[in-house]
């Protein structure tokens, strides 16, 4: 199968990118980091305008999806800039609320960009519950509306401000369609991921064109160069996996996907830390905010041992 985004994908794709370039982002991560959320949020309600987390949303609950295929599009700009705050979770929980009263009551503002949402299994860390309005929890019982989160904890990637979601609360629904959010789940990490290890490699390309050694860029050295080749050599097999699981949206497929995904993007981290040299482990360095989110994101909603194995459960 030939996948290719048609136009108006593409201008999605270019206006994403645009609005988040002029975002400073880099800064938006490190004031989020610190638990400042006015210029992150300030920013989520300006990608929710631009329709992203309405494609997670039915029709009948004010949003435009569920539209996976323009979702993963978003999805790969969002992690191309290191958006911060809990995007996929926000899909996940789009994904969870499946129940007409729970529905008509919490997706519209999810959908509008006025609430955001995470999502955790109870006892589990939830990402940036300290930001979330929608704070969800699989219990025992089924999906809860927790109440409340304890302290934040920091997790090896700042943009993801971890708590435990207290325990109780509303009883949303009794047997929520977690397979299907998972999937959810995994599509829009995946497609983060895809962004995350691109932007990597552009910024990797950029610096060992300046950077020179013996009177020459190292760009230009044969080492540097099955680097980068293999760097992208990962994320151009990746890319058609991501937007094709988007298409199908098979447990398999979309499992297949992720792994992929990240471990194309983990491979960009390692490959741009090593070129980067030592400035690459710096914290003041933007470079560290893409190496820790490709880190992070390896193992969320499935680690490429359990996708594998996802895919594996799915063979005749």
């Amino acid at each position: 199968m030939r996948f290719l985004l048609d136009t108006e994908q593409r201008a999605f794709a270019d206006s994403l990118n645009a609005l988040l370039t002029a975002a400073d982002t880099p800064g938006v991560i490190r004031e989020w980091s610190r638990g400042e959320h006015a210029r992150g949020r300030a920013l989520w309600s300006r990608i929710a305008d631009a329709g992203v987390f309405a494609l997670a949303v039915p029709e009948a609950y004010e949003g435009l999806g569920p539209r996976p295929v323009e979702l993963a599009v978003a999805f790969v700009e969002l992690g191309r800039h290191a958006v911060p705050g809990p995007l996929v979770e926000t899909v996940t929980a789009a994904a969870l609320l499946r129940e007409p009263g729970p529905a008509k009551r919490l997706l519209p503002a999810l959908a509008s960009g006025e609430s955001m949402a995470t999502v955790a299994y109870e006892g589990s860390y939830a990402p940036d519950g300290d930001a979330a309005d929608v704070r969800l929890s699989l219990a025992a019982d089924g999906l809860r509306l927790a109440p409340g989160h304890d302290a934040v904890r920091p997790s090896l990637d700042p943009a993801r401000r971890l708590t435990r979601l207290a325990p109780g609360g509303e009883l949303l629904a009794a047997a929520p369609p977690v397979p299907q959010a998972l999937l959810w789940a995994r599509l829009a990490t995946a497609a983060q991921a895809l962004g995350v290890g691109l932007a990597l490699l552009d910024r990797t390309v950029a610096y060992v064109g300046q950077r020179t050694q013996f009177g020459a860029p190292v760009g230009s050295f044969q080492a540097v160069k099955h680097r980068l080749a293999d760097a992208k050599i990962a994320l151009e097999f990746a890319r058609p996996l991501v937007l094709g699981a988007a298409v199908t949206m098979s447990a398999a497929d979309v499992a297949a996907a992720k792994a992929s995904a990240c471990e194309a993007a983990y491979r960009a981290a390692r490959t741009a830390l090593q070129l980067h040299g030592a400035i690459g482990y710096t914290a003041e360095y933007d470079l560290s905010l893409w190496l820790t989110k490709a880190r992070a994101l390896r193992t969320a909603w499935g680690t490429p041992a359990q996708c594998r194995a996802a895919v594996l459960a799915a063979r005749p």
